[in-house]
């Protein structure tokens, strides 16, 4: 389908493929990072951050960031950079954290090893992107062992980027696999194991117990203070230690288009109703006045227009305008410009003798050798001449040599199309056989099948979007700095704030040196920046951002490490209290309680669990008491068959229970058992699955990307 693949891209060179030999050196060409004077620039070297004490240079991270841009086009826009950014962050902390690990296990890559990946199917994407045959699609194997050959005898920069770019991804990507063989290949469940956890799933256990919940004991009753908050959070550093951040508020003016801005730029669209009434020239004029929507010199099926008008657009008289209305941000004129009958799919078939070719735009035949070779074909199909024989023996189109010259075509590929191509199957007939030249060369075109024909629309948009005046943007911007004027210190923020009626924004998220979005605004990476700079009680100036004028202020500074009693009681009080609550409900229990006097002690009923043989020592949860692991546990110690057990402190109250039984439930059958053992070695894959998160827990990371961007 190559052809008419370049058809749709509407001339689009495709610069891979052809010159495959020099591109591979172009694109690597001055890419190796730390290069002075390359494409990236030269001298800055400064460290962007550590892992395990080995610096990533600033040069080295810029330079793949640009790489990965490439990957979008060059075009990378808004907070798609910080995306983009931490993409390439977390890809070379892994590098240089796996290779670590892949010194420490010897593993190697040999010159035989990397032969048998590169010319194979399972080639790096560099490689395959340079080196697949943009006609066939196929990946040339002869032609990357030329280039090889030629790359093995470069030196200096270009050998070490071709190192860098190509063989050393390659090498990555080869001991990462066998890496993560290793680890899979530990999955291995022993037969004991197999053995113990069966008996464990099949042994139930029947309990009595005394549920004494927490809430006997209430909440206003039990104080926690600060010394037992830091106290709980350093005996469980792991759980709450936190990274280093900002908690910010800030207040944000809006520059947004007012009520007076939306009149004037409907007026303004109103005013060129008239002009574009009588204009003959649709597509002129609105190029002319510079509307937000290009001309389309097509039709749309009114099935597949989305604008809410859509039934009032299509009801207006050739040459006629209707509007304005409102369309998202924009205030839009629609000017009727003809009406048809239109399929919404079409089935053809065609012959190419190209003039062009598709890939290098280097002329290829004469304009009138291909046209008296397109007339010959016409002549002999029409003489009875084999359709697929000539498709086979004289189509430049090579995507359709293996299917007759065939193709399905839908209404909204229209556009996509050549405008010849396209004219020729949607606005001809089913039947037609005809001679079009576009401007890939000469085609000659049958239409084999219409389907569903409705009424299509060709429609001229003259578009305005609904924009904010100067009047209205230099307020805004006024206000903030009014207010940032007069307001240098959280306390005098508040005040201004509250004698104003301004609101303001609480994040309550802590924000971190590397973050771009605070609370709803979605690229605030300057301001985040300017707080890590800033000190606690500082106010920012104004910032542009997003259509508002926002002014900030650092209500804390969190330091790496646990968090302070005020930051952390939303989050561990409950637990604190409860300890206390379990302590106080313990204390009013004699030393060695029965169930009869625990549940007297505290007026509550002895339940019973486990009757219905659930009560396993790997369910997850006890029936009509809830997730208690705890009393799991005791449920299996045949001391408590004897006497009840000591007061256990749970999730949800301190219990004392008792075992009545321990029993056992028919062993399965060795194909359930089987069974079982297949989803438990899946279980360890998936398990082993963040085996490289561990890893960067041991790893000593430092990150000061945000001292740079």
């Amino acid at each position: 389908m190559q052809i008419i693949q370049n058809i749709r891209e509407k001339g689009a060179a495709i610069v891979i493929g052809v010159i495959a030999l020099s591109l591979i050196g172009f694109i690597l060409m001055d890419a190796k990072p730390g290069s002075s004077g390359g494409l990236f620039g030269g001298g800055r070297s400064s460290s962007v951050g550590k892992v395990n004490g080995e610096s990533i240079e600033y040069t080295e991270f810029n330079a793949k960031v640009k790489q990965a841009e490439e990957q979008y086009g060059g075009r990378v826009s808004g907070t798609q950079i910080y995306e983009v950014r931490q993409s390439v962050w977390d890809q070379l902390v892994a590098e240089k954290v796996l290779v670590k690990e892949f010194d420490k296990l010897g593993l190697s890559f040999s010159p035989k090893e990397m032969s048998s990946i590169m010319f194979s199917n399972d080639a790096p994407y560099t490689l395959k992107q340079a080196f697949t045959d943009k006609t066939t699609g196929q990946y040339d194997i002869a032609k990357v062992q030329e280039w090889w050959q030629q790359a093995k005898k470069s030196k200096g920069e270009q050998r070490d980027a071709i190192e860098s770019q190509v063989v050393e991804p390659m090498k990555l990507q080869a001991l990462y696999n066998k890496y993560s063989s290793m680890i899979a290949a530990g999955a291995y469940y022993s037969s004991w194991m197999q053995q113990k956890d069966n008996a464990e799933e099949k042994t139930f256990a029947n309990i009595s117990y005394v549920a004494i919940p927490y809430t006997v004991i209430s909440d206003s009753t039990v104080k926690v203070s600060d010394e037992e908050l830091t106290g709980y959070m350093s005996k469980h550093k792991a759980i709450y230690k936190q990274e280093a951040g900002r908690y910010i508020s800030y207040v944000a003016f809006s520059a947004n288009p007012s009520a007076t801005d939306t009149v004037k730029s409907l007026e303004a669209v109103s005013a060129l109703k008239t002009p574009f009434l009588a204009d003959t020239n649709a597509k002129a004029f609105i190029a002319r006045n510079m509307s937000s929507l290009p001309f389309y010199d097509g039709y749309t099926l009114k099935s597949k227009m989305a604008m809410a008008q859509k039934d009032s657009i299509a009801s207006i008289p050739v040459g006629k305008v209707f509007g304005p209305y409102l369309d998202g941000g924009n205030f839009v004129l629609a000017k009727m410009i003809g009406v048809r009958q239109m399929p919404d799919s079409v089935k053809v078939r065609h012959i190419l003798i190209g003039t062009t070719d598709p890939q290098s735009g280097q002329p290829l035949l004469p304009d009138s050798i291909a046209k008296k070779r397109i007339d010959s074909i016409a002549a002999a199909i029409k003489g009875g001449a084999d359709f697929n024989a000539m498709v086979i023996q004289y189509s430049d189109d090579k995507g359709s040599k293996d299917k007759k010259g065939e193709y399905d075509f839908a209404s909204t590929q229209f556009g996509d199309l050549a405008k010849e191509f396209s004219e020729t199957i949607f606005y001809g007939n089913t039947g037609d056989k005809k001679v079009v030249h576009t401007n890939f060369g000469w085609h000659y075109i049958e239409v084999l099948n219409q389907k569903n024909f409705e009424p299509a629309y060709k429609v001229a948009y003259l578009a305005k979007p609904i924009l904010a005046t100067d009047e209205t943007v230099n307020s805004a911007s006024s206000k903030a700095t009014k207010l940032s004027g007069e307001a240098r210190d959280g306390k005098a923020l508040e005040n201004y704030i509250t004698k104003n009626g301004i609101q303001k924004v609480d994040v309550p998220e802590m924000i971190k040196p590397n973050d771009y979005r605070l609370g709803g605004l979605q690229d605030a990476r300057q301001l985040i920046k300017w707080a890590f700079d800033a000190k606690q009680g500082e106010v920012s100036e104004p910032f542009s951002i997003e259509d508002q004028f926002v002014v900030a202020v650092v209500n804390k500074i969190q330091p790496e490490g646990l968090p302070d009693a005020k930051t952390a009681r939303p989050l561990v009080e409950l637990t604190v209290r409860n300890m206390k609550k379990a302590e106080l409900i313990v204390n009013k229990l004699t030393p060695t309680p029965t169930l009869e006097s625990a549940a007297a002690a505290y007026n509550v009923q002895i339940g019973t669990a486990g009757a219905d043989s659930s009560l396993t020592f790997k369910a997850p949860i006890i029936n009509g008491v809830g997730n208690e692991p705890k009393i799991i546990g005791a449920a299996f110690n045949p001391t408590f068959k004897q006497k009840p057990s000591e007061p256990i402190t749970g999730t949800n109250g301190v219990y004392v229970i008792k075992v009545n039984s321990i029993g056992s439930k028919p062993a399965d059958s060795p194909e359930a058992i089987a069974q079982q053992a297949n989803q438990h070695t899946r279980g360890m894959l998936q398990q082993m699955s963040g085996w490289f998160e561990s890893l960067k827990k041991t790893a000593d990371i430092k990150d000061d990307r945000s001292k740079q961007f």
